[in-house]
């Protein structure tokens, strides 16, 4: 089944369950930002999941333009989907897919999509070929773009203690002055999962650095609990 034929057979599925009450309240928890079809979060999974079975694996010279193709539709739920297959497949996420994993944080960017794309994906392909984060995430880190350096914040965020903790600081040390409420939140959501594993490093960085009120206190929220 090429991709086109894919989506169309989702798009088959996902229609059958449309529900605009659910689609209206899901938009405005949005703010407004993307259109839904108004399909709940659990019933998505499992349409996504039978369909998924049926589709099987994506040829990797195909995948681009199927997954793509799901991020150019108009309504959230396909992006959700698209994650859905790239996060099962996480594994064989290869160096080169570097640049469509770039392509989907900065296109209909919103915390929703990226934190599963850096945590997830990201966070795969760079424990997998480090060299990309110099290559690659120094780019992103430099850049203007609040979503990239929220990636970059955020990538370690399941290697518990496999985190480089240097790397993770310095970070947090060059994004600590943007004045950003995704970056300050990331900033401390990354200490706070880094807290479990190496609780006294994240206090030690907190008191030694000028942090904002939000950083530091979701930094801390679980060593204080």
């Amino acid at each position: 089944m090429n991709s086109k034929a894919c989506i169309y057979s989702l798009t088959t599925a996902l229609e059958e369950h449309r529900h605009l009450e659910n689609a209206i309240a899901m938009e405005k928890y949005m703010k407004g930002l993307f259109s839904f079809i108004g399909i709940r979060a659990p019933e998505r999974k499992k349409i996504s999941a039978h369909w998924l079975k049926n589709v099987g694996t994506i040829p990797n010279e195909s995948l681009r333009s199927f997954i793509t193709g799901l991020w150019e539709m108009p309504e959230r739920e396909y992006q959700y989907i698209a994650l859905d297959y790239l996060i099962k497949k996480k594994k064989h996420v290869v160096e080169t897919d570097i640049d469509l994993l770039e392509y989907l944080l900065v296109t209909k960017s919103w915390w929703d999509t990226v934190d599963l794309i850096a945590s997830h994906l990201v966070g795969t392909l760079f424990f997998n070929y480090p060299h990309l984060i110099e290559q690659r995430g120094e780019e992103w880190l430099q850049s203007e773009n609040i979503w990239l350096k929220r990636t970059m914040i955020l990538f370690q965020l399941k290697y518990k203690d496999q985190t480089n903790e240097q790397l993770l600081f310095s970070i947090i040390e060059r994004t600590a002055h943007i004045n950003e409420f995704f970056i300050q939140k990331a900033i401390g959501w990354s200490l706070r999962e880094y807290s479990k594993t190496n609780g006294d490093a994240v206090v030690r960085f907190i008191e030694n650095q000028e942090l904002s009120n939000l950083a530091k206190r979701e930094g801390l929220k679980y060593i204080r609990s």
